[in-house]
């Protein structure tokens, strides 16, 4: 995985100070791989939010370059939003349509696609994705983990491959956090480029490929999920959830 061609991120030096003098990413410096789920782990303000919002080009870093694809983001443009799919860690702030169904149309319909492959996409998603029965429902009606798959359905029917999700697992329930898991898992099947902000390791962990630890806007640790574990270090704020499980890739709650 790790070899130059297979580099879909590469960010370097990456700068964000704000007009209070507050520096919220402080130099970072990350190649993010096509096809891998990356897990970005944090306490609250570490700055993975403000990162994914670099990521996707809806924020500008204060310094520092992210290509994507081996090309400057900011060349990218509106293009940037066919390959490149945020899921917020508040789900109501993504819900538009009126109904499940014109919620997913509603990013195809952006991209100016054809009516027959608008149709054919929504319905392959929310049969993916489960949502066909709720396909009239107001979204706002819908679960945390419904509210989630919505977002994600409407992401996928845009073509996205890469899929960045904030807190994935926030304010759900047993039930809904066992439905995001079993998305992810399958998105990583069909390979899709996973990057997956969290402080909730213990649910998600062995889906990772990688683990990084970002602490006060910079990367304190990169690497497979036990070796970084194995160096965690306690001001870091990331708790080690091995402690419950017998090691990384028994981390998850599926």
């Amino acid at each position: 995985m790790n070899e130059t061609n297979n580099i879909l991120f590469s960010i370097r030096g990456l700068k964000k100070k704000f007009p209070n003098g507050y520096e919220g990413a402080a130099g970072i410096d990350l190649d993010i791989y096509k096809g891998e789920c990356l897990l970005i782990a944090g306490s609250n303000g570490s700055g993975k939010t403000l990162l994914m919002r670099m990521l996707s080009g809806l924020t500008e870093a204060s310094e520092g370059e992210i290509f994507f694809k081996g090309k400057a983001l900011a060349l990218w443009g509106n293009l940037l939003r066919f390959s490149i799919g945020l899921v917020f860690q508040d789900a109501d702030a993504q819900l538009i349509g009126e109904t499940v169904e014109e919620d997913i149309h509603f990013g195809p319909e952006n991209l100016k696609l054809e009516k027959n492959e608008i149709e054919s996409r929504v319905k392959d998603v929310m049969e993916k994705l489960d949502l066909l029965a709720k396909k009239d429902f107001s979204p706002r009606r819908l679960s945390g983990g419904e509210k989630r798959r919505l977002a994600i359905a409407g992401i996928l029917a845009m073509g996205c491959e890469t899929v960045i999700m904030d807190e994935p697992f926030a304010n759900l329930d047993w039930p809904g956090v066992i439905q995001v898991l079993k998305i992810i898992q399958d998105l990583k099947k069909q390979g899709h480029t996973l990057i997956i902000l969290t402080h909730e390791l213990e649910k998600v962990l062995a889906l990772a490929d990688r683990l990084v630890i970002l602490v006060q806007g910079k990367i304190r640790d990169s690497g497979k999920p036990d070796e970084v574990l194995d160096r965690l270090k306690s001001d870091w704020g990331v708790r080690d959830p091995r402690h419950s499980y017998k090691n990384a890739s028994d981390c998850s709650w599926l």
